[in-house]
């Protein structure tokens, strides 16, 4: 394959640091980069003249996208406070689905025509995580999806369940796959039958860990500041609400509602502001997935002293592996469930999309159609 690079800007293909130089080659296709605009100010930008990728090489794949996601980290790359982000003008966004329009020489076990997802980490197959896969963060370290058509190696998609859409598939390779480990792959064991499960609000994380507790057949508690979100947590299976606003000492009411003993799980996706509650609602050996950090980057004010004294597990969570990807599918396919979308755009209002889910309004996933 011929992968260009600029004097300053070199192919580290073998280190797969993928520049936007290494994606494209023939002229035409639409894609955005989050750069500075007009305003000088930093966003998704559209470019309708770029260069479309080549052939693959040997053990790539060309996808054609056909959809894709936002998630929290997405406005933290826009700000510059990822954690994964790079520093040449990314194409954005981790998630996305789409069809593969022609294989490498070297591919075994998909062909054209297959939908499939992307992988979060391109090079986080399976095992143990490692920093190295912070080189290939899509959307951050290296490009992203939210263009119409991509090249990446074959070992970083996999094939979507047959009952999802692009749209449903695109909402997984970050959100789902996050509440996935968290509640699946980690810690003591996974969430059983006859289980809690916390879950802090109702964004992507939050909504699709409630949608997977429920089908392990676990109790599941939501918590939100919108009396009307709860409404819709309940309808997909909530046995109990929170509103957090009119009740803010919410973990005092999660350990009455477990008759004072706490919760096995807790989808901890606010951090710093919200970590003594969950701490204070968990029960003695259960366990707090840390996923997010939606109250800031501060160090918790609290003492971790209690989760000692509890023998609880505090794990932090950064998305998961390609094998965890594979499992959680046939989880989702065993179990029909189907991605919360609140509301999907057009390509050209990938903008729009950014300030709708930063905003708060969303209930579960925002997608952009290809």
């Amino acid at each position: 394959m011929n992968r260009v690079g600029s004097a300053n800007k070199p192919c580290w293909f073998e280190n797969r640091r993928l520049t936007s130089d290494c994606y494209l080659k023939e002229s035409g296709m639409r894609l955005f980069r989050l750069e500075k605009n007009e305003d000088g100010e930093t966003g998704p930008v559209l470019h309708t003249d770029a260069e479309a990728p080549d052939d693959p090489g040997p053990d790539e794949v060309r996808v054609r996208m056909r959809a894709c996601s936002l998630n929290y980290r997405d406005i933290l790359m826009k700000s510059g406070a990822s954690a994964s982000g790079g520093d040449d003008p990314v194409i954005p966004l981790s998630d996305g689905a789409g069809e593969i329009e022609a294989v490498g020489s070297e591919v075994a076990g998909f062909e054209t025509g297959d939908q499939v997802a992307l992988t979060f980490f391109q090079d986080w197959k399976g095992g143990p995580f490692d920093m190295k896969y912070h080189k290939a963060a899509r959307g951050g370290s290296c490009d992203g999806v939210l263009a119409e058509t991509v090249c990446v190696p074959a070992h970083s998609v996999v094939k979507i369940p047959a009952h999802l859409d692009f749209a449903g598939a695109a909402c997984l390779p970050c959100a789902a796959v996050t509440a996935w480990q968290g509640l699946f792959e980690r810690g003591s064991g996974p969430v059983t039958a006859g289980q809690t499960v916390l879950c802090l609000g109702t964004g992507g994380v939050s909504i699709v860990a409630l949608q997977l507790a429920k089908a392990a057949g676990a109790r599941v508690i939501v918590t939100s500041s919108s009396d009307e979100k709860l409404e819709r947590a309940q309808e997909l299976g909530a046995d109990e609400t929170i509103n957090y606003k009119t009740t803010p000492d919410w973990d005092k009411a999660v350990f009455e509602l477990t008759e004072k003993r706490g919760v096995d799980h807790v989808i901890e996706v606010g951090g710093p502001g919200t970590l003594e509650k969950s701490m204070n609602s968990v029960a003695a050996g259960g366990r707090i997935s840390l996923i997010g950090v939606l109250t800031g980057f501060d160090p918790p004010e609290a003492s971790l002293f209690p989760l000692v004294t509890r023998a609880v597990d505090l794990v932090g969570i950064y998305v998961g592996s390609r094998a965890m990807f594979e499992r959680m599918n046939a989880f989702l396919a065993e179990h029909q469930i189907q991605p919360v979308i609140d509301r999907e755009f057009e390509f050209e209002d990938a903008a729009a999309a950014y300030e709708y889910l930063e905003s708060g309004s969303h209930f579960g996933k925002v997608v952009i159609r290809v």
